[in-house]
């Protein structure tokens, strides 16, 4: 590490914890003027929709692809270019109440969901690996850090002010986000090989936007329309043409192959449920909370005490981080994502019978906070230990577009729940008790789900290089195979001869492709595994120094390591 990242390290994390801060506001900002669109956008309820849709759709096609266009052009960078399209975005919507501008205004924002994989993988790429757990799981339990604490807020403007200030107040954020990441955070070196792959990006973005469309406006649109099973059945179809296409391609915007690993899978799979259940508890206390007295229920209280009392959700979930990263320093990140989900399926047990006063929904609040907290923070730990360090951006993209589904189905299914269950009255649909517990059910119902998924995760312990490791964690990754026989070995050194500790030592393979990665001991030494014999090119960078890069070959597995020392140059500043 050079002495200028030293002396700002320490405020990276919580700068990219901010960014991730900053999204959460911009996609929180309108709940509590939800009701009120139609109005103040003079449109009907189901043009309305389609500023929140928009948001969404725009954030599930950016957030893969902008990771995999910080992999391979820098992280940093992508991070200022999400942010500065947001604030684009939100001045755009601030200015206008024309539907479709605001719309236009939207979508825009919704870039800046690329900043959490992006901030992820500049974690992974900058911090010391004792810090690394607790980093990313601030930074992934930011979603919901932001969402809690920007809905009173959002509350208290939208009731006392005009509502465009929520937009200026968004702007802000980001423009003061840009500021300090370019202040503070400095871009990492870590590239990925190949070029963009502009035909996935493209086939991606059109079979999320066809399979998410239907899901957010098939309520509207009637669950068995021909326009529905239409859009699901084309995205199906694209999807699997997309798939056929990222296989055959040597640089794919998604790697699938490295998406089938069972560690990498579940742990997608398991991230929609954990997205389903966060997003129930959005939906089902704050309305809960305002419906008035008068219906046997409701709690009678106001928008922006109902965001108070709901804001404990993500205080929680920060609090959350550094614990998340004592239990899985001590058990492993499956450990403390199995915790997190029976936390969440407690909180929500527990709800079915607590909601009959405003006290009894902080409670909820606050151990579903707990849970989520866990939950969220396991699971780039998970990702980001079973994937090479250069997919570390495209792997966390794809990853939070998981949870991003996850909300989606939350939101259309639990919309359905209580538009069925509702009461009409004087022409108005009014939520019942009814369709609040069915909605506690179903969270309950997916927490169960993605329990059964995150037991098929690998966690076994298993011996690497002297050391015993949890398969999943990033230091599994980083040395896999090290104490195998058959590989190659040697010290990371200086110029002057003087040893490299936590130097990168990369294996790469005749394809180009990334074989092995790890980290050199504080002694310089590394030890690396071949899955078969052949040619490699053995490459080595560290804070400080320049890169290098040496070719070397292991010609039989019963021969032993090869030694091969690298020697990296100093590093040349430029004027």
């Amino acid at each position: 590490m050079t002495h200028e990242t030293g002396r700002r390290g320490g405020a990276i994390v919580p700068v990219l914890a901010f960014a991730g801060i900053v999204v959460a506001v911009m996609q929180t900002l309108l709940v509590p003027v939800i009701k009120d669109l139609p109005q103040l956008l003079s449109t009907s309820p189901s043009n309305a929709t389609w500023v929140l849709t928009s948001t969404l759709l725009s954030g599930a096609v950016a957030t893969p692809i902008m990771g995999r266009l910080g992999d391979l052009y820098g992280k940093r960078r992508l991070l200022i270019a999400s942010l500065s399209v947001m604030v684009v975005g939100a001045l755009v919507s601030a200015l206008t109440s024309d539907l479709l501008t605001m719309i236009v205004g939207r979508t825009l924002q919704g870039f800046a969901m690329g900043a959490i994989p992006l901030g992820i993988g500049l974690m992974r790429d900058m911090l010391p690996r004792e810090k690394l757990p607790s980093a990313m799981a601030l930074m992934s339990s930011s979603i919901g850090v932001g969402g809690g604490l920007a809905l009173p807020l959002a509350a208290l403007i939208a009731q006392h002010s005009d509502w465009h200030a929520l937009f200026y107040g968004a702007a802000g954020l980001g423009a003061l986000a840009i500021a300090l990441t370019l202040f503070v955070v400095p871009e990492s070196r870590m590239r990925a090989e190949g070029t963009f792959d502009v035909l996935g990006a493209i086939g991606l973005s059109a079979g999320l936007v066809l399979f998410l469309l239907p899901i957010t406006k098939g309520s509207d649109w009637g669950w068995t329309s021909g326009t529905t099973l239409g859009l699901f059945g084309a995205s199906a179809l694209v999807l699997l043409l997309w798939g056929v296409l990222e296989l055959r391609l040597k640089a794919p915007l998604v790697d699938l192959r490295t998406t089938a690993r069972p560690a990498v899978l579940f742990t997608n799979l398991a991230s929609i449920m954990v997205g389903v259940s966060f997003y129930v508890v959005s939906l089902v206390l704050p309305q809960l909370l305002q419906l008035p007295t008068s219906t046997g229920y409701g709690l009678g209280q106001s928008m922006v005490t109902a965001g108070l009392i709901v804001a404990p959700l993500g205080l929680t979930m920060m609090f959350t981080a550094p614990v998340y990263a004592r239990l899985s320093a001590k058990y492993g990140p499956k450990v403390t994502l199995v915790l997190g989900l029976l936390i969440i399926g407690i909180g929500y047990g527990a709800g079915l019978g607590l909601m009959t006063a405003a006290w009894q929904s902080v409670v909820i609040a606050v151990v579903l906070g707990a849970g989520i907290g866990l939950a969220y923070s396991s699971l780039p730990a998970l990702i980001v230990g079973a994937v090479p360090a250069s997919e570390t951006g495209a792997a966390n993209g794809l990853n939070t577009l998981m949870r991003s589904i996850g909300t989606s189905v939350s939101s259309a299914v639990i919309g359905m729940v209580l538009a069925n269950t509702a009461n009409h009255v004087g022409g108005v649909a009014i939520p019942t008790m009814h369709g609040f517990r069915v909605s506690f059910v179903i969270a309950t119902g997916a927490v169960a789900i993605g329990l059964v998924l995150a037991l098929f995760l690998p966690g076994r312990r298993r011996t690497v290089g002297g050391h015993q490791l949890l398969a999943g964690s990033e230091e599994a990754v980083l040395g896999a195979g090290a104490g195998s026989g058959a590989g190659f070995r040697g010290r990371v050194l200086g110029a002057d001869g003087v040893p490299v500790a936590r130097a990168k030592v990369t294996l790469i393979d005749q394809r180009g492709r990334q074989a092995g990665a790890t980290l050199s001991a504080s002694d310089g030494s590394y030890v690396l595994a071949v899955p078969s014999d052949g040619a490699y090119v053995l490459a080595a960078r560290a804070s400080g120094y320049g890169p290098h890069a040496s070719s070397a070959t292991h010609a039989g597995r019963g021969d032993g390591p090869v030694d091969v020392d690298l020697s990296l140059p100093e590093e040349t500043v430029s004027a």
